[in-house]
């Protein structure tokens, strides 16, 4: 398989992932509660088996999970990724009882898992850490210091949480630690955004933890997160492609149909070229995505490129398609309900979590000049 096709077996894969996400997880979505974790939900995405597959099916497969499922259902796309961006340095990371204790519950969708790495001071550059971790004298930490937009919480069963063990050490002094959510000391609360996902902030007021809840080694925690966001990067691509290719179905439905100046609204030149590069940008996005989860999956070099590149292209690119599919569909697409209003909230987020725009600009051109260093 080249990095630019899906075999047929992937292609009817997607095609009953949509199935699935339009028919048996949107209903499901359309009873939850926004801004919190819809446990019905996170537990059908269990019973399918998509959930244990965010162990085993790589970044092409978590891609093609994500792209599908947001064709027809964003909540239910969203639930998948939290649990897999939670739980992944667990199972890339974490000791055997760690992946014994928590990853059968997020396989099955009866454990919420979330990631926190985000402060009110540090959003963008992950290396500013200030929750603490200070040593209690007896091999373990207490965290003190607070998380913020942190997806699922305060909802989650267990956080993996990123604090500073070696002050003034950037990202060199990091750790990972597993924080089950009944730790005493751990408070957290909801915070009202605009996307319908659970976001919260957190509270550490002397959290206990010790060597056994540290997730890969001291110090090392900043890798434990890079690597994560390296292979949930694409991932987050192939969200903004699922949602691309929404608007871009809805709008030539529409267009087709709609009665304008004598004709059909698809034959004025004006609406066929912006639906023709809406077209284009979303197939463009979409190639990159398959190209940097095929890269990561082949454990090529330069990952760190391929993964911000596609992130960062994708979802500018669903930005672009949502915002004309709104033009398009005129006033009718901002009624409250609406599909594209719908998309037009959750389009605005993915530029700017897991590492925003600006930021996959900084990853690009730096890898960019170190492989020019390395010739």
């Amino acid at each position: 398989m080249t990095a630019f096709s899906l075999e047929p077996g992937q292609v009817a894969w997607c095609a009953e992932l949509r199935e699935l996400a339009s028919q048996r997880l949107r209903p499901l979505a359309e009873k939850g509660e926004p801004g919190r974790v819809d446990r019905a939900l996170v537990a059908e995405l269990g019973t399918l088996g998509l959930l244990s597959r965010l162990f085993t099916s790589g970044a092409l497969g978590l891609c093609l999970m994500r792209e599908s499922l947001a064709h027809g259902c964003t909540e239910a796309e969203t639930a998948l990724a939290l649990q897999g961006l939670g739980a992944h340095p667990v199972h890339a990371h974490g000791t055997p009882a760690q992946r014994e204790r928590w990853l059968a519950g997020v396989s099955d969708g009866s454990v919420v898992a979330a990631f926190a790495l985000s402060e009110p001071g540090a959003g963008s550059d992950a290396a500013a850490l200030s929750l603490t971790a200070h040593p209690d004298g007896s091999g373990g930490w207490r965290l003190t210091g607070d998380k913020c937009w942190i997806s699922n919480a305060p909802d989650a069963d267990f956080y993996t949480v990123f604090a500073r063990t070696t002050p003034d050490a950037g990202a060199r002094g990091v750790t990972a630690f597993l924080v089950p959510a009944d730790r005493p000391g751990l408070t957290g609360s909801r915070l009202d955004m605009l996307s319908p996902h659970p976001i919260g902030a957190l509270r550490f007021d002397a959290v206990p933890v010790s060597a056994d809840d540290v997730l890969g080694e001291p110090d090392g925690g900043f890798r434990v997160a890079m690597g994560t966001l390296n292979l949930f990067r694409p991932s987050v691509g192939a969200f903004a492609v699922g949602m691309a290719q929404a608007a871009l179905d809805a709008t030539l439905a529409h267009t087709a149909r709609r009665d304008a100046f004598g004709g059909k609204l698809k034959d004025l030149q004006s609406v066929a070229h912006q639906v023709a590069e809406m077209a284009l940008r979303t197939e463009a996005a979409r190639l990159m995505v398959y190209a940097a989860a095929t890269a990561y999956d082949a454990g090529a070099a330069d990952v760190p490129r391929r993964s911000a590149m596609a992130k960062l292209l994708a979802t500018e690119t669903a930005q672009y398609v949502v915002d004309r599919a709104v033009q398009l569909h005129g006033a009718r697409a901002l009624e409250r309900g609406h599909l594209l209003e719908h998309l037009y909230r959750e389009v605005r987020a993915p530029r700017i979590y897991e590492g925003a725009s600006e930021v996959q600009r900084d990853i690009i051109a730096k890898e960019s000049y170190k492989n020019l260093e390395d010739r």
